[in-house]
C-alpha cells in the first residue's frame, strides 16, 4: 500500500510542477522579468498584470506566495458616477538576494530592496528598504537583517555536515538532540 501512495504521490508532483513550469513560461512571455538564479519553492500567483513585476537574482520564493497588481475594489464605485473611469493599478519590484515566506500577499506599488526578508504569513503594503525583515499583517518593520542573523546565530542547531548528505540519518540525529525547551509565553 505504501509503494502505490508513493506512485500516486510522485504523479501527482509531478503534474504540478509541470502545471507551474507552463504558468511560469506564460507568465514569463507576458512580460515578467525574473532575475537569475531565482528559487521558488512553489511558482508564485504573479496576478493578471505578471508584466508589472520585477525579481532580481538569487531570490527565494516559498510556497504559496500571490502578486496583487490591481485594486479590484474600485469596481465596487463604478456604479457612482464620480469615480466610473476610476484605475489603479502597481508596478512590483523585489531586489536581489531576498527571501519571500510562504503565504505571503505582495501589494501593488510596493518595492522590496536588495537583501530583504517577508515573513511567512504576511501582507506586503509598504516598501522595504535594503537589509530589512518585515513580517505581520499588514507587514511592518520587525529588524536588520544582521539582527536577525544574530538571533538565528544565538539559536543555532549544530550537527555534522556530513549528515547533510543523508537525510535519514540526519533526521534522525535532529530528532535525538534537539532540546525540549518552547518558547515562553508573553
Amino acid at each position: 500500500m505504501i509503494y502505490f501512495y508513493r506512485i500516486i504521490l510522485k504523479m501527482h508532483t509531478s503534474y504540478d510542477r509541470f502545471i507551474q513550469h507552463i504558468y511560469l513560461q506564460i507568465c514569463l512571455a507576458k512580460g515578467l522579468k525574473v532575475g537569475k538564479k531565482v528559487r521558488f519553492v512553489q511558482v508564485p500567483q504573479f496576478g493578471t498584470e505578471p508584466f508589472l513585476i520585477e525579481i532580481g537574482d538569487e531570490t527565494t520564493f516559498s510556497n504559496n506566495v500571490r502578486f496583487i497588481n490591481h485594486d479590484g475594489g474600485q469596481n465596487a464605485l463604478h456604479f457612482l458616477e464620480k469615480y466610473r473611469d476610476v484605475r489603479t493599478f502597481g508596478r512590483i519590484k523585489i531586489g536581489k538576494q531576498c527571501l519571500i515566506g510562504a503565504d505571503t500577499i505582495i501589494m501593488p506599488g510596493v518595492e522590496m530592496e536588495d537583501n530583504c526578508i517577508l515573513g511567512a504569513g504576511s501582507i506586503l503594503t509598504t516598501s522595504m528598504k535594503k537589509g530589512s525583515v518585515f513580517a505581520g499583517t499588514p507587514a511592518k518593520f520587525i529588524c536588520t537583517i544582521e539582527e536577525y542573523g544574530d538571533k538565528l546565530l544565538a539559536n543555532n542547531v549544530m550537527y555534522p555536515r556530513d549528515l547533510e548528505d543523508n537525510r535519514t540519518l540526519l533526521e534522525a540525529f535532529i530528532k535525538e538532540n534537539i532540546p525540549r525547551t518552547y518558547k515562553p509565553v508573553k
